[in-house]
């Protein structure tokens, strides 16, 4: 095996193993998030029933899980090729040209996720420095907030990976693991 074969094997395990580490973060949090919403609110609703009066901090809170939910599932659905694509014209290129154009918005994508990410962090410290607090919970409401730049971060490195990985092969990936090939047989079978 060439060493250049060898760099390239190297560097495949290296992104299928920051893949598949971030992905076991993503269910987890995306799992108890969801499971936490669901106990909260029915807690609520049984509060609202028997006692007649809703937990007062049960909406806040239901906030912040939205919120955690809703960003660690950005990178779930970049991991499987799950956000909507506009893919008309794409569809219409020839190969190569489709590969080059995956190639530019892998990367566009990744870029502008990362600076995102970066004007959360600065969002952050704004509502850090204001002290701003959640009424009912007492919690700073820059706390809720952290799973933004999480989110987009961990997004932005999805795209990054699946940018690298269609430089790395000559298929056409639209994430780390999805090939454009096996996504329309799977819009066929469905």
């Amino acid at each position: 095996m060439s060493g250049s074969s060898q760099n390239r094997l190297s560097l495949t395990r290296i992104i299928d193993g920051i893949d598949k580490s971030i992905a076991a973060m993503e269910r987890i949090i995306m799992a108890t998030g969801v499971i936490l919403m669901a106990i909260n609110t029915i807690a609520n609703v049984v509060s609202r029933f028997i006692f007649n009066h809703s937990i007062i901090f049960a909406e806040e809170l239901n906030s912040i899980f939205i919120l955690l939910v809703t960003f660690a599932g950005i990178g779930y659905a970049a991991r499987h090729a799950r956000h909507i694509r506009m893919s008309a014209i794409s569809d219409a290129l020839p190969t190569q040209t489709r590969k080059i154009l995956m190639i530019i918005i892998t990367a566009v994508t990744a870029l502008l996720l990362l600076v995102l990410a970066w004007y959360s962090v600065q969002y952050i410290m704004s509502l850090y420095a204001k002290g701003r607090v959640y009424p009912a919970l007492g919690l700073p409401v820059y706390i809720s907030y952290l799973w933004v730049p999480i989110g987009l971060f961990v997004t932005g490195i999805q795209y990054a990976l699946t940018f690298v990985r269609n430089l790395q092969r000559r298929e056409i990936y639209l994430s780390t693991n999805l090939r454009e090939a096996d996504a329309q047989e799977l819009e066929v079978e469905i």
